[in-house]
Order: C-alpha cells, then structure tokens, then sequence
C-alpha cells in the first residue's frame, strides 16, 4: 500500500461547525421576551386578588372574634375590642392576630382597624380592602 502526495487523491476532511447562530439566538430571546410580557401582568393581577381574599378573610376572621368577644362581656355597640381582648377568639391553635398581606410592618397594629361594635373591621393599608 503506498500513500500519494497527490492532493486530489487525499480525503478532504469538512468539519461542521455546530451551534446557534446569532440570529437564532436573538428570535428566541425575542419570544422568551414576549411571553415573559404577556405573563407578567397576569401573574401580578393573580397575587393582587389573592392577598385581597386573605385580607378579606383576615377581616371576616376579626369580625367574628370581635362579635364573640362582645356576646361574652356584653359589650355596647359603641364598645371597641382591643386586639389582645379578641386574640382568644380568633380561633388559631398559636392565637395569632392575623396581618394584612400588603402591610410591609406585618403587625396586626398597623393592619387593621377593630372598630367598635356597630362598624366591621377595616384593613388601614388598602382602602378596597373591606367588608360588604
């Protein structure tokens, strides 16, 4: 077997080069992009309706503790329940007062409104946040 120096007989090696190229890598950018813009306002809406149901809930919870609170001591509707007088009727095992989701001192002071007995709660940081 001998071997020729002859360049036309010799295999020509073609290497491919494989990845993405420029182009390619700017329309997915692109469409991660747009579907990151459609998303995100979607996204932002749902975590707004869900921190107003609990602060709904939250509201319901205090309504409730403040009525119980008042049957026991028979209070006046013009008597206002202090948080730490309500705390036992809330009804959780650690007798947490609850806190508004968009109260970033996240204490039930500056959450909540008790109000006296003829006004139902009110959550102080978001005004829509209120009880039919």
């Amino acid at each position: 077997m001998s071997f020729s120096s002859d360049p036309f007989l010799m295999k020509t090696v073609v290497r491919s080069q494989r990845g993405f190229t420029l182009v390619e890598i700017m329309i997915v950018v692109a469409i991660i992009g747009l579907i990151a813009a459609i998303a995100i306002p979607g996204v932002m809406r749902a975590r707004a309706r869900a921190q107003e149901n609990t602060c709904m809930d939250n509201l319901r919870l205090v309504d409730g503790a403040k009525q119980q609170w008042a049957l026991e001591n028979r209070a006046s509707s013009t008597a206002t329940p202090t948080g730490p007088q309500i705390q036992p009727y809330i009804g959780r095992a650690s007798g947490v007062l609850p806190l508004c989701p968009s109260d970033p001192a996240q204490t039930f002071a500056t959450s909540y409104d008790v109000n006296d007995m003829s006004t139902s709660p009110s959550c102080k940081n978001v005004p829509t946040h209120a009880l039919p």
